[in-house]
């Protein structure tokens, strides 16, 4: 018998809609990283938030703590945190998360002076951490009034000791309340973050596939196979529910030693097979800065 018009409208909406939902649920979102721009060339935290292009906004960086050290902010020339002006990015922040971005610091870098000695020193990291950028109270906030979203680990020099320890303390301390994220170099499995990504306490991990010239895990020559490859390895090893995010330079100035692909090619010929991972969380780029000039968020957008 012929379903009646009632039954088919209503067969073709639900199929519709569950096909609409499965595009929308393994659609993308965009992180950046914001702090380090040459003169200021990266503008305003605020700017970069209403901008519209990001999800995520992590503060780079926090590049001095650990080891008894008095933990130190450098965000290039936007403050001067010994002198405590960075309090003036409070109501920035605020505008960040008030239009839906997620603000989080962001720990290490590719320079300073950091380490971890000890379990002890982790949970002291932890407990600064949580009382002058999250839900603790001190005297001395960095950031003033405002409540960051969360903490990223760009871990890159040193040794990995202890960074499981520090994860787990911010996930005891936070609660469920911020975000721990983590940006490992491409090479699998990370030396300094694999014993605390496995801890699954993550829930972004936003792989850098650049500047890992050695590591045969990034885009070179043309030829994405040696990324398509390493992104199938990182995919298939970070615990649930943490999903991975396509770290990507926004430009060729960005990745001195590769991984630069551009735009169309990351949307024609790379994107397709990587929003085939069920934990595909998106794409993440270094670094504002870039980015302004080089409008490569600008060609991601909705198209993530």
């Amino acid at each position: 018998m012929a379903p009646s018009l009632c039954c088919s409208s209503q067969f073709l909406f639900a199929v519709y809609f569950l096909a609409a939902f499965a595009a929308v649920s393994n659609a993308g979102k965009v992180a950046v990283y914001w702090g380090q721009g040459e003169n200021n060339g990266d503008g305003s935290l605020a700017d970069t938030c209403s901008s519209g292009l990001y999800n995520f906004v992590n503060i780079g960086f926090l590049n001095v703590f650990g080891g008894d050290r008095t933990p130190g902010l450098n965000l290039a020339a936007h403050c001067n945190p010994a002198g405590g002006t960075c309090t003036s990015l409070s109501t920035e922040i605020s505008s960040c998360q008030q239009s839906g971005v997620k603000v989080l610091l962001s720990l290490g870098g590719a320079a300073g002076q950091y380490s971890l000695s000890s379990a002890d020193d982790a949970s002291n990291v932890a407990d600064y951490l949580w009382n002058n950028f999250l839900g603790g109270s001190s005297t001395s906030r960095p950031f003033g009034d405002a409540v960051l979203d969360g903490i990223d680990f760009d871990i890159e020099m040193g040794g990995g000791d202890h960074y499981y320890e520090l994860a787990m303390a911010l996930s005891s301390r936070c609660n469920g309340a911020c975000l721990l994220t983590a940006a490992p170099q491409c090479r699998y499995p990370d030396e300094h973050l694999d014993e605390a990504i496995k801890t699954g306490v993550f829930s972004h991990v936003w792989v850098q596939f650049y500047n890992n010239e050695q590591a045969q895990c990034q885009y070179s020559g043309g030829d994405a196979n040696n990324l398509l490859n390493a992104w199938a390895r990182w995919t298939g090893g970070v615990p649930a529910p943490t999903d991975v995010f396509m770290g990507l330079p926004a430009a060729p100035s960005a990745a001195t030693n590769g991984g630069y692909i551009d735009a169309d090619t990351l949307l024609s010929q790379v994107l397709p097979t990587v929003k085939g991972a069920a934990n595909y969380g998106g794409v993440m780029l270094w670094d504002r800065w870039r980015d302004t000039t080089a409008g490569y968020g600008t060609k991601l957008n909705g198209n993530v």
